[in-house]
């Protein structure tokens, strides 16, 4: 038990110097309160996406559907598990010592925190590849992304973020208290060990590509959407391309906005070894900074195409004075409209056809 590597005193060292004092009532209202925000936002997407697939049970819908209800359904355990913990710790006056003295919970807390951090954002790049072919190639996505398949990449997804989340236990190297007592991770100080420094750096990349696949492939959407939304002249998909060009644009503004700071301060920290200057309210704000994602996503995926665009338009076309948008139109399906448009422009016998018909009927 006198070993500094006792996985029983693993973290507590930090615990004796503390440099960082937050302030209790704070503290526990923040986590309160994004707790229950981010349970209330999840579970009234989860609800929505129930809705919309007992409505539409088409195929094209499915793979979407799916790879959504996975990324709500992770946020939503993501706050239960880690709020309740944490909430757990500043009721007990975040006296690690008493209720840790195995250990167990702050390996527990770290573990979750590794795999609800890395998950969702592996499943955004996903979303991301999956609405990319959705409308580069629908026809290879109609036939080729299936249900199955869909629940093959999310088990995956899933299982990978566990093994990462499960590599220091694995190598017995215990999570660590963090300076502010009130969670868990890996080592950020005095950081010496090439191990310490990998872990750190692991998350970090693996967060900044999951980031990168994102920006990609939504980039390569929108561009995809804007060349259709030019070449063809059909009014039917134009409310759509405002739609997936604005979402696109929140996704990736409120990814890195909010997934930046954390990454960037654990890179940092990995990379400057026991020289990092980075305070431990540094990573607090970084980490509530991360933990507001969580809170947006089903917003932003969910939420904003429905309550927020619609009344927008409405909204820019009274004051406008012009009729911009049909607002019938933004009852249609989002990506049977996409997969429809797109499969018309990049087929050349429809498009020959089109050319062909008077635009009355091509409103049919």
């Amino acid at each position: 038990m006198n070993s500094s590597k006792s996985p029983g005193l693993a973290g507590f060292g930090v615990l004796k110097n503390t440099t960082c004092h937050t302030e209790k009532k704070i503290s526990v209202f923040f986590s309160i309160i994004f707790m229950t925000v981010g349970i209330l936002s999840n579970s009234l997407a989860i609800i929505i996406l129930m809705k919309a697939y007992q409505r539409f049970r088409q195929k094209s819908k499915a793979s979407f559907l799916l790879l959504a209800s996975g990324l709500v359904v992770t946020d939503l355990f993501g706050h239960l598990i880690n709020g309740a913990i944490a909430v757990f710790v500043y009721a007990s006056d975040k006296d690690w010592i008493r209720f840790n003295q195995s250990n167990i919970l702050c390996s527990v807390f770290g573990i979750c925190m590794v795999f609800f951090g890395l998950c969702p954002l592996f499943l955004g790049s996903v979303m991301a590849v999956e609405r990319c072919i959705g409308v580069t190639k629908p026809i290879f996505h109609s036939t080729k992304m299936t249900s199955r398949h869909v629940k093959m990449m999310l088990t995956m997804v899933c299982l990978f973020a566990v093994l990462i989340a499960l590599m220091p236990v694995l190598r017995f190297r215990a999570y660590q208290i963090q300076a502010s007592r009130t969670w868990c991770f890996y080592k950020t100080e005095h950081v010496e060990d090439w191990e310490d420094r990998f872990y750190l750096l692991l998350f970090s990349c693996l967060g900044f590509l999951a980031l990168a696949i994102s920006f990609l492939c939504n980039a390569v959407t929108g561009i995809t959407l804007l060349r259709v939304k030019f070449k063809s002249q059909q009014r039917q998909g134009r409310s759509h391309h405002f739609e997936m060009i604005i979402q696109l644009l929140a996704i990736m503004c409120v990814s890195c906005i909010c997934w930046s700071p954390f990454l960037v301060t654990m890179a940092r920290i990995g990379i400057n070894e026991g020289r990092s200057k980075e305070t431990c309210e540094t990573i607090l704000f970084a980490l509530r900074m991360a933990t507001w994602n969580q809170i947006l996503d089903p917003w932003v995926y969910i939420l904003l195409r429905k309550a927020v665009l619609k009344n927008l338009y409405k909204i820019t076309s009274g004051c406008c004075g012009v009729h911009v948008i049909n607002l019938h139109m933004w009852e249609l399906s989002s990506i049977k409209n996409s997969l429809k448009v797109a499969a018309i422009s990049e087929s050349p016998v429809s498009s020959k056809q089109i050319n062909q018909q008077p635009l009355s009927s091509m409103g049919q």
